[in-house]
């Protein structure tokens, strides 16, 4: 098997082994904790498409908490990364977690 190959595969199974989260399924409350392999970010779902947003860059640049849209998720260079509606793109995705707002709301982290 080729490196190119076995790096794809790689690659593929990591992407399997992430929690899939739909913006659609989500709702106001709801909190996400993405891991990075740099960073750490605590996303509040507010509805209609937009998030307040913590951690990582957004602290870094003292800008937490920042409401902001989210693109989605791109598959660039060797990772699956997180993209904001600011342009700010996330190093690899390691780990998603979703907190449900009932949950929040309960106090249960």
């Amino acid at each position: 098997m080729s490196a190119v190959a076995y790096s794809l595969e790689a690659l593929a199974e990591q992407a399997r082994s992430l929690e899939e989260v739909r913006k659609a399924d989500l709702r106001s409350g709801d909190r996400i904790v993405v891991t990075t392999r740099n960073s750490r970010y605590t996303i509040w779902a507010l509805g209609d498409g937009q998030y307040w947003v913590w951690g990582g860059w957004f602290d870094r640049r003292g800008v937490s908490p920042c409401r902001v849209t989210i693109n989605g998720c791109t598959w660039g260079g060797s990772a699956i990364k997180l993209e904001f509606g600011n342009r700010v793109l996330t190093t690899r995705v390691q780990n998603v977690h979703v907190i449900p707002a009932e949950e929040t709301a309960a106090g249960v982290n």
